[in-house]
């Protein structure tokens, strides 16, 4: 099965928001997938990128294949870094819900 880091669009209309996802590169776009590995909201001012990179360099490691999106969510978040470099990213850290919700949440390391 070739596992591929790809986004998967959410949201209304006209206003979209991403979920980053691990998925079987056979599935539909906003089809069946493995895991959700963070979000991407473009439409906010800076864009919110919300990304595990634990998780994310863990699923890299075993040979998942990003988009070149993604990749560039990734180089933004930093976890692309951690990847190249063989080293493990910190832990994510709490995010408080007010910035959550107030869209005050740019990335995450």
């Amino acid at each position: 099965m070739a596992v591929k880091l790809r986004l998967m669009r959410m949201g209304k209309k006209k206003q979209p928001t991403y979920r980053v996802v691990a998925a079987d590169s056979r599935s539909p776009r906003n089809g069946r997938f493995i895991e959700i590995v963070g979000t991407y909201q473009p439409r906010l001012e800076p864009s919110g990128v919300l990304i595990d990179n634990v998780r994310a360099v863990d699923w890299l490691r075993q040979g998942a294949k990003p988009t070149e999106r993604v990749e560039k969510l990734l180089r933004i978040s930093g976890a692309w870094d951690h990847f190249e470099q063989g080293t493990t990213p910190p832990p994510p850290e709490p995010v408080p819900s007010e910035a959550v919700a107030a869209g005050t949440v740019a990335g995450a390391s």
